[in-house]
């Protein structure tokens, strides 16, 4: 009896609820999004720029190209990365790019509405920053028709030189945002990187608009555009991200928990409980890099850069297992496959790595990385309005690269009268190619894609090749991935055949 009882309450139950017009209804639109507050949507976002399929993972990856790290050979080598045997199976960030931006996108059309207009501002310059990752990676992507949700399924692919053309105007409305609406002192917390700081903000939108601008400055007819665009930085009035880096959480946002550490920590470093992570073995600071800072006497951004060989001590967090002198330093040549394990190799050190510091902010743009593109542009446009001289900005940025790796007390000023080529300003003969080494250096264990971008660019300094490649020719660009192909096909064939050993970006003329 007791089971027949249950039976009848459930199908009066059932019945009931079939009599409620709402109750099953099938007519609610899928692709209609929950409602979410733009403040949790920004930090989130932000949280997730730096992920392993996002920045952490392309930066990896650049550390590679640009000639900052190798593998150890305690793994079977990776032949995608160092024999540059990929496919659109391979590298794909572009999924999780436009998936960071579209909430970006949602945070710009409903801060209004929520009453967060103090949010636009930081959520264009992200977008702004990814957006020129995005063509650094792949070329002409996706744009004026892009994070329109169900409204373009299939959105065209923009020029890459109208996008970055088209990025300016977004940062400048981003500043103007900014000036306008001061963070609220209730959602101060909601901002990762400035903690409400609006200031700071059009600082770092600044200093992307003159990576933007100088990552063209090779390309034949840029000169006039670079330099009324350079000027208007300058009237503007805000200045660039000058004495710290722009980082993303740090003490007060990353905890000693699993899923909440610093995504560098976590991946090459340590988990939670202290214990190292298996892929702490793999990536190895380059015999040529290492070899170049002995002979230039920089030991001490070597000593920053990379452990001794056999690592960092595990009782003695930040100090080399081996005395850290020149000697015990070995860098491994680009994608050897023997001979270079972990243990007789110099490890990616304290700059980065150091056991217990899992709270470390993710680093976006460094400070020394501002310096030398106000060193170049002063450098190859003397006529524009920035107050320093490419000597003072070449100085000022060697001495941010030192403070950023943690070395005390150094002005910049030390390698004057040195004699030594693309340190001391005066004995350079080409002075771009030194702005461009030490940018080269500044950028080792933070900033691999920029690295990668500006080695396409510059082409210096002169890398070698990988061990595991016969020809010269070396990855320009990413192909689009297999997803893209399948969901916007016709758009992806438009773009023509890709050979991303030689299909060349539009700021990549040689």
């Amino acid at each position: 009896m007791k089971v027949k009882s249950f039976i009848i309450i459930a199908f009066v139950a059932v019945a009931g609820a079939a009599c409620n017009k709402t109750f099953l209804d099938v007519n609610t639109n899928p692709n209609t999004l929950p409602t979410a507050s733009p403040n949790f949507v920004f930090t989130n976002a932000v949280n997730t720029a730096t992920s392993v399929n996002n920045m952490l993972g392309v930066n990896e990856i650049g550390s590679y190209w640009a000639g900052h790290w190798t593998q150890s050979n305690g793994y079977i080598i990776n032949n995608a990365q160092f024999g540059y045997n990929f496919t659109n199976g391979d590298f794909n960030y572009w999924d999780s790019y436009y998936d960071n931006l579209q909430d970006f996108q949602f945070v710009i059309d409903n801060a209004d509405a929520y009453n967060q207009k103090f949010l636009k501002g930081p959520a264009k310059v992200m977008k702004a920053m990814l957006f020129q990752q995005l063509v650094d990676m792949y070329g002409n992507v996706p744009f004026s028709e892009a994070l329109k949700g169900s409204k373009v399924l299939a959105p065209k692919f923009d020029d890459q030189k109208a996008v970055y053309e088209a990025l300016t105007p977004l940062l400048d409305e981003a500043i103007a945002d900014l000036k306008a609406n001061p963070f609220s002192s209730a959602f101060t917390g909601s901002d990762l990187v400035f903690r409400g700081n609006t200031t700071k903000w059009a600082q770092f939108a600044n200093s992307l608009k003159m990576r933007i601008l100088m990552r063209q400055s090779r390309v034949q007819g840029r000169e006039s555009y670079i330099k009324t665009e350079i000027n208007k930085i300058v009237t503007e009035g805000s200045g660039f991200i000058t004495g710290e880096d722009v980082g993303v959480g740090g003490s007060t946002f990353y905890l000693a928990t699993a899923g909440k550490l610093n995504p560098i920590y976590d991946r090459w470093g340590y988990d939670a409980n202290g214990a190292k992570r298996a892929l702490n073995n793999y990536p190895r600071p380059t015999k040529f890099l290492i070899d170049n800072l002995k002979a230039s006497g920089d030991t001490l951004r070597m000593k920053r850069i990379a452990y001794a060989n056999g690592g960092e001590n595990g009782s003695n967090p930040g100090v080399s297992t081996r005395a850290e002198i020149a000697a015990n330093y070995s860098g491994t040549p680009f994608g050897a496959s023997s001979g270079y394990l972990p243990a007789n190799t110099t490890s990616v050190g304290p700059s980065l790595l150091v056991k217990g510091e899992f709270n470390r902010a993710f680093i976006l743009m460094t400070a020394a990385e501002v310096q030398f593109l106000l060193a170049e542009a002063k450098q190859r446009y003397s006529d524009v309005t920035l107050q320093g001289t490419p000597q003072s900005y070449f100085e000022a940025g060697i001495a941010q690269s030192f403070r950023t790796l943690g070395v005390k007390g150094f002005t910049g000023t030390e390698f004057k009268g040195s004699g030594v080529k693309n340190y001391d300003w005066a004995a350079s003969s080409d002075k771009l190619e030194a702005i461009a080494y030490q940018k080269w250096l500044a950028l080792v264990n933070f900033s691999g894609l920029e690295a990668w971008s500006e080695y396409r660019r510059t082409n210096l300094p002169a890398t070698p090749q990988s061990m595991q490649v016969v020809d010269t020719k070396r990855p320009l660009r990413f192909y689009y991935p297999n997803t893209e192909s399948g969901s916007n096909g016709d758009n992806v064939k438009a773009q023509g055949n890709i050979d991303a050993l030689a299909t060349r970006l539009f700021w990549d003329v040689d």
